[in-house]
């Protein structure tokens, strides 16, 4: 039976959990809450991909997305962000939904599982 191995753990939550082969991440959200959805989205994907990195992982193996974004009419500048950053990897299963956030000035919040290759 494999361990489970914990990433960054806080007192309420790890930014990762590792089982199996499976990096499950907590929901990313922009550190810099004053930039718009593209300069959110692209603070997300940078966090992402430092996380993936130390589940020994990459956005290559992504095997799922969930988007939440806080107003739908930021849809389509959400997406050109992430179509640049997913362009040359697999693309995951991935779902969006609008919803009210934990913090007024967040727009986006990204939750992604991933199959890890080494580590």
């Amino acid at each position: 039976m494999s361990s489970i191995r914990r990433i960054d753990s806080g007192a309420r939550m790890s930014e990762a959990v590792i089982y199996n082969g499976i990096a499950w991440l907590a929901g990313q959200v922009a550190d810099d809450a004053a930039q718009g959805i593209e300069g959110q989205t692209r603070q997300v994907l940078a966090s992402i991909d430092a996380l993936l990195a130390k589940c020994g992982t990459s956005k290559a193996n992504l095997l799922s997305a969930q988007i939440y974004i806080a107003d739908m009419a930021d849809f389509p500048r959400m997406n050109n962000v992430w179509e640049e950053w997913i362009k040359d990897a697999g693309k995951p299963a991935r779902a969006t939904v609008e919803a009210a956030l934990a913090r007024p000035g967040w727009k986006v919040e990204i939750v992604v599982i991933a199959a890890v290759t080494n580590g």
